[in-house]
């Protein structure tokens, strides 16, 4: 009696394979690979900060205003320096040296200390204009600096996925598994004999 026929099937497991660096660690197996960022890492830190504060920073960006966070932290240093500044340089170089020779009125002195509070007005409203001016600048270079620093994270996951991959596909096994079709080549033979004959009687 002749042989039955025979397939062979192959199956390919790929080795669990964990692989790490300082940022990412990345999980292998027969599902496929998942990679999370080191707790408490720099890149983590950047991944979630770029995620949570993008879509604010694209509406300041379209839309600028002295409101913003950022500007309202320059407006503010940049007041209270002035005011220190200017009015301690009136008092220590020119109010008190006059003071102390009787030489100045107190009228005087509030004229000069309205004056300086006018030209402070005056610097700080200019400041204010171009600060609004270079705001969307500003604001484009901190979304490109970010998404910059957010793509090195994309990259790092990249290259360990693929290191973590590679290493899986090194430790894989296959198996092969061979089953017979159930009928042997006689039987194939035969089947073949009588349908021929079949049709021959019909004719």
């Amino acid at each position: 009696m002749g042989n039955k026929s025979t397939n062979t099937t192959s199956t390919t497991k790929y080795g669990d394979t964990t692989t790490s660096n300082p940022y990412v660690t990345s999980t292998t197996n027969n599902a496929g690979t998942a990679t999370v960022f080191q707790p408490g890492t720099a890149f983590e830190t950047i991944y979630n900060t770029v995620n949570n504060s993008v879509g604010s920073l694209l509406d300041e960006y379209l839309n600028p205003t002295l409101n913003s966070t950022t500007n309202q932290a320059k407006l503010n240093s940049f007041t209270n320096t002035l005011n220190t500044q200017t009015k301690n340089s009136l008092e220590n170089n020119i109010i008190n040296p006059l003071s102390n020779r009787n030489m100045i009125r107190s009228s005087q002195a509030t004229d000069m200390y309205n004056n300086l509070a006018q030209n402070n007005t005056n610097a700080i409203a200019e400041f204010a204009n171009n600060l609004l001016a270079n705001s969307q600048e500003n604001t484009a270079n901190v979304l490109n600096n970010l998404l910059s620093y957010y793509t090195n994270g994309y990259n790092i996951i990249s290259n360990n996925q693929a290191q973590s991959l590679a290493t899986s596909q090194g430790n894989s096994s296959s198996t092969n598994k061979s089953g017979g079709s159930g009928i042997s080549n006689d039987q194939i033979l035969q089947l073949a004999l009588s349908a021929v004959m079949a049709m021959m009687s019909a004719g």
